[in-house]
């Protein structure tokens, strides 16, 4: 993909929109010098002495909260994430004919940033919570397009809402209250948009990763060789992933787990980066043959990316992974569904890019199930990539008395919900799911800091798994009190149930940020949790990796070089070669990513023989072509890799 226009765009758009979110918020009195009063009288709102309609009270004390919460400038920034990604992520569904109604919401009929093809068919178009009448009497005044759009593109996230909450939120929020004015004006951002990024940019799902990468760029120079506080660290240590590197990690772990068991595949010529694993002592042979299963179901892959960014790395998996379906025999619409539902796993600690990632996957889906986004919206579909979130805000007693999981709550009763048993927390206590729910929620205080790096026993996975579903049918089927409660509580134990869990692949660019750069807890961590791979983060990653993967399951990462040849990563390399094999490597020289320094991206097995031969390449900055591929990755039948010895690589 050229990037060049993205690049060019993105940045100045971060600027633009937090300009535009600011100026929002300081309409409703909210700045960051203070917080206008508010009250309601009537049908009216007062914001110090100006009225508002009387809609505007609760959004304005949500958007007080979330700047309680987080402070002005960070509540500005995330508000912005949220509008710039909500509106790319309409720009691509329109592109794709993925909108219910068909029309254009952002762009004219021809695509061009002109009047939106919504706004001239708006008398034709039924979404939900849009009033006809309303939108009659506005079109018909002919002086109000701009009034009328708002309510168009607000309807177009209410029903948006129920396939992809994480990315739409829920109707009347403060972040609705931000979205920025005069959309249909010839300079606005929407326009601005669609004039910057040309629409053969936009076919790749592709294109979501790269706006966010260029959109923190400036956010990422700012902060970094500094001592990095915790909700900057997804700007300090975010990189995206070239998509030939992206394919060689996938390919030479999810295809190489299959292909061990099916060497006749077809698979192995849709995957043009897979390295031949060549000849092997018998040693090696013997344990492939004692360990490398007869047959393999395609639900039972389980492949995580614990540091999932925008979903690059997720969705090369599904791609593996739908051709191992087609190969079994699925139907094409069962498939997107399976996959997301058993197969695919990723977590973030930054809010904005999990949002993405989760509308990659499913824009993927998309194009495989035309009734994808109804059956998320039904329960029958469900995305396991979350953004990790932080507890020390909750109220488990009180969640707990809500949930009334003692009582009759099947019928959706909660009338033992003031009886001594229910609100006695001794009792509480002694309930096993309370207890899970006690330690899980304890372990993710610090949920932003520390990541996919905390510790979720694996023996908790199954009464994690069981809670999950008990909490997803309150969800639906709760009742008033029940039903928030659970909804409350169900991100924090399905990131539990997925940090508990083992993995067949765990695939990722883990962050990159050095000692210096870990603010005190973090660095403290590192010290007594990793004292092997302490240096950095992405060589504390490494180790985890193995830690949350299945015995025998790959590990396939790419990585700074250092690890390689520093002395400090002596102890982690001996490490690795004692308790794995390296299955590959491609070394790549500086700027081969497109950062000023060497890279590795190696595929390791767990527990595997250390009298592997791996297979290794070394790539060139100068053999990098226009197309960011490696001209001379050796072609898929004539691997002319150099073959070593696991020792060689300690030395």
């Amino acid at each position: 993909m050229n990037t060049a226009n993205i690049k060019k765009y993105a940045p100045k758009a971060r600027n633009v929109f937090i300009a535009a979110v600011t100026k929002q918020a300081a309409r409703y009195g909210v700045t960051a010098n203070g917080i206008k009063p508010i009250e309601q009288r009537g049908d009216v709102t007062l914001i110090g002495e100006q009225a508002f309609p009387k809609v505007v009270f609760q959004p304005r004390r949500a958007l007080e909260r979330v700047v309680e919460q987080m402070g002005f400038g960070q509540a500005m920034e995330q508000a912005a994430y949220s509008w710039f990604n909500r509106l790319c992520a309409i720009r691509y569904m329109e592109v794709h004919g993925y909108l219910d109604h068909g029309r254009r919401v952002l762009s004219s009929a021809d695509g061009e940033a002109g009047t939106p093809q919504i706004l001239d068919d708006c008398l034709d178009i039924t979404l939900p919570g849009l009033s006809p009448e309303t939108v009659t009497e506005l079109k018909l005044d002919g002086n109000k397009d701009e009034e009328l759009y708002r309510e168009l593109l607000l309807a177009q996230c209410r029903a948006l809402h129920d396939a992809m909450p994480f990315l739409f939120e829920a109707v009347d929020d403060a972040t609705e209250l931000l979205l920025p004015d005069n959309l249909t004006k010839t300079d606005s951002l929407i326009r601005e948009l669609i004039r910057a990024i040309p629409e053969d940019n936009w076919q790749d799902v592709e294109i979501i990763g790269w706006l966010y990468q260029f959109y923190i760029s400036e956010k990422k120079d700012q902060v970094m060789g500094k001592v990095v506080k915790s909700e900057d660290i997804p700007a300090a240590t975010q990189l995206f992933t070239p998509n030939w590197i992206v394919q060689y990690l996938v390919q030479n772990s999810v295809g190489r787990q299959w292909l061990q068991t099916y060497p006749d595949s077809p698979l192995r010529s849709q995957m043009p980066y897979f390295i031949e694993p060549g000849e092997q002592p018998p040693e090696v042979q013997a344990q492939l043959a004692d360990t490398v299963p007869d047959v393999i179901d395609p639900e039972s892959i389980k492949v995580l990316d614990p540091a999932c960014g925008s979903g690059h790395i997720l969705v090369e998996a599904y791609k593996v992974l739908k051709a191992i379906y087609e190969e079994r025999g699925y139907r094409s619409r069962d498939i997107p569904q399976q996959i997301l539902k058993h197969n695919l796993f990723g977590l973030d600690i930054d809010d904005r890019a999990g949002q993405l990632a989760g509308f990659a996957l499913m824009m993927l889906a998309r194009e495989d199930d035309r009734r994808l986004f109804s059956r998320i919206a039904e329960g029958e579909v469900t995305l396991n990539v979350l953004s990790l979130k932080e507890t020390g805000h909750l109220n488990l007693p009180q969640l707990w008395q809500d949930l009334n999981l003692s009582g009759d709550w099947q019928q959706g009763s909660s009338q033992s919900l003031f009886e001594s048993e229910q609100t006695d927390l001794s009792s509480a206590s002694a309930d096993e799911r309370y207890q899970l729910l006690q330690r899980t929620l304890e372990r993710f205080e610090e949920a932003k800091t520390f990541g996919s790096l905390i510790e979720v026993p694996e023996e908790d996975a199954a009464p994690l798994q069981a809670l999950v579903e008990e909490l997803e049918q309150l969800a639906r089927t709760g009742d008033v009190m029940q039903k928030p409660a659970a909804e409350t509580l169900l991100p924090y134990v399905r990131q539990a149930w997925i940090l508990a869990q083992r993995y067949d692949s765990v695939i990722a660019n883990p962050p990159y940020m050095g000692s210096k750069g870990m603010n005190a807890r973090l660095k403290d961590f590192a010290k007594n949790s990793y004292p092997h791979a302490k240096s950095d983060l992405f060589a504390i990653f490494i180790e985890r990796g193995f830690e949350l993967l299945r015995p025998f399951g790959f590990n396939a990462m790419v990585t700074m070089q250092s690890w390689m040849f520093l002395s400090s990563y002596e102890s982690l390399r001996l490490k690795i070669l004692k308790d794995s094999s390296i299955e590959c490597m491609v070394h790549m020289a500086n700027m081969v990513m497109g950062i000023a320094f060497g890279t590795a991206a190696t595929v390791c097995k767990k527990a595997g023989s250390s009298l592997t031969r791996g297979a290794y390449c070394f790539v060139e900055y100068e053999n990098i072509g226009d197309d960011g591929r490696p001209a001379q990755f050796p072609p898929l039948n004539e691997r002319n890799l150099k073959a070593a010895k696991q020792n060689e690589m300690a030395e």
